[in-house]
């Protein structure tokens, strides 16, 4: 008993964040228009280069960096995200933050 009691001194036991969270730059839904129909994109990862992916039913998916522009994956044609940049998509309101 001696023993943990000393360990949990020496580390206690706190959750781990990270400082740099790419998914804290990154609204966690966004919405879209296609084909008449209107569908949630889910933030799904972000990868070292900072593109963040997105998708939804459908088995249809889209791309976006901070800084670029909105692009369908798979898709001709795209939806009424396509060629939109995030801060774009917020102030059209198709964008949702996750607020803490």
């Amino acid at each position: 008993m001696l023993y943990a009691g000393l360990i949990s001194l020496a580390f206690p036991m706190t959750a781990v964040v990270a400082q740099d969270n790419p998914f804290d730059q990154f609204p966690v839904v966004i919405q879209c228009k296609y084909h008449e129909t209107f569908h949630a994109f889910y933030l799904s990862r972000v990868s070292k280069d900072g593109t963040a992916t997105y998708s939804a039913s459908d088995r249809i998916a889209g791309t976006i960096t901070i800084d670029g522009k909105a692009k369908a994956i798979g898709a001709e044609g795209g939806g009424s995200c396509v060629g939109k940049t995030l801060s774009e998509l917020r102030a059209s309101h198709q964008a949702y933050d996750l607020k803490r």
